[in-house]
């Protein structure tokens, strides 16, 4: 896995070893960062359930103003801190090891707002709708925030309307999804 554009391209980046994590393909994340690049330059941008960090770390290296990076695994964010040094991106990072509910939090009190929210929570245990859930009202989120979540194809989204929030588009790929959302 490498970065694909950017002040970071073509570096490669460490992946997490074992099963805990489904790294985003290259081709995936190169058709996300297709439909992102419009809306990165200095954009605030949190990534939850970060993994090895690839998707917020190729955020920054394409012209995001900051990024933070939210996982709970002591690996995995051993992984991200590692990448950014490779990268070189680490002066515009933070990097949280904590279970998103606490992070949302801990970011909450500090008053900060993102731009751009990706999650790509472990699939089909409903994660998504109760950071959703816990998002709606925040301070973390504004008119105009892209939340894009990532998730199994079978991932039912029909409470989004209800929860306040409206789909602006939806990308399917052979085995998973993204949603790209707003608050209505």
């Amino acid at each position: 896995m490498r970065v694909i554009s950017g002040s970071a391209r073509r570096i490669q980046l460490k992946t997490v070893e074992g099963m805990g994590t489904r790294p985003t393909t290259d081709r995936i994340k190169e058709t996300l960062f297709n439909i992102l690049q419009p809306e990165l330059y200095r954009a605030r941008f949190l990534d939850l359930f970060s993994g090895s960090g690839a998707i917020g770390i190729e955020a920054l290296s394409r012209g995001c103003g900051m990024a933070v990076f939210v996982e709970n695994d002591r690996e995995a964010t051993a992984c991200i801190r590692e990448n950014l040094e490779r990268t070189k991106l680490f002066e515009t990072a933070e990097v949280m090891q904590k279970d998103v509910f606490a992070a949302l939090e801990t970011l909450e009190k500090e008053g900060k707002s993102f731009d751009i929210i990706f999650m790509d929570p472990p699939y089909d245990r409903l994660f998504e709708k109760k950071v959703l859930d816990r998002l709606y009202g925040s301070v973390l989120i504004h008119e105009e925030t892209l939340i894009v979540v990532e998730a199994s194809l079978k991932t039912d989204f029909s409470y989004i309307e209800d929860s306040g929030y409206k789909i602006i588009r939806e990308k399917r790929y052979k085995t998973n999804k993204h949603l790209f959302l707003t608050i209505k």
